[in-house]
């Protein structure tokens, strides 16, 4: 895949993990790529940090003190500024329960340690992409149902004057 065939950073990435080797290594594969990378080391961390500048995507490890990656996960989709956000759990766990349970709290994709980087790349283009265009789908739903409703507040208006026209038209025959 060529550079212009890749979807160009903005928001940025969030990679959730409290291992510095894994952050490191999935930091640098994304810089790579031209992605603007924030790292976290901890639940509450990367909490803080989505809420203060939203990315475009999250990285989850489930594993975590504290706070795990399912209850991360369910906290940014209780709240309005963050439950859009894609989340992909990259996890040495690879049991079906455990990827089922990582979907139930939210996530859109499941990647398992060790991780190839092609895979990775693959799976974070695609769904910012994803991302990026219901963005602006709803951005364009918002825009065009405001057009509508302005002309429906317009059509409205029009009535109710054809309505006193037509009465006072009415009168004036009668009279």
């Amino acid at each position: 895949m060529n550079r212009s065939e890749q979807v160009a950073p903005q928001g940025g990435i969030v990679i959730v993990d409290d291992n510095p080797d894994n952050l490191r290594v999935l930091s640098g594969i994304l810089q790579q790529a031209d992605y603007k990378v924030r790292p976290a080391v901890s639940g509450a961390m990367a909490l803080r940090a989505i809420e203060t500048l939203p990315p475009e995507l999250i990285l989850l490890d489930i594993r975590m003190p504290g706070m795990d990656g399912y209850e991360v996960c369910r906290r940014l989709k209780e709240s309005e500024s963050s439950r859009d956000i894609p989340v992909i759990f990259i996890s040495a766990l690879q049991s079906a329960e455990d990827k089922v349970a990582a979907f139930r709290a939210g996530g859109v994709d499941y990647v398992t340690k060790p991780f190839e980087a092609e895979e990775v790349l693959a799976r974070v283009r695609a769904h910012i992409a994803l991302y990026r265009m219901q963005r602006d789908l709803e951005g364009e739903v918002a825009s065009r149902t405001a057009e509508l409703t302005d002309t429906y507040q317009a059509l409205y208006a029009r009535e109710a004057q054809y309505r006193t026209m037509l009465e006072q038209t009415i009168q004036a025959i009668a009279m």
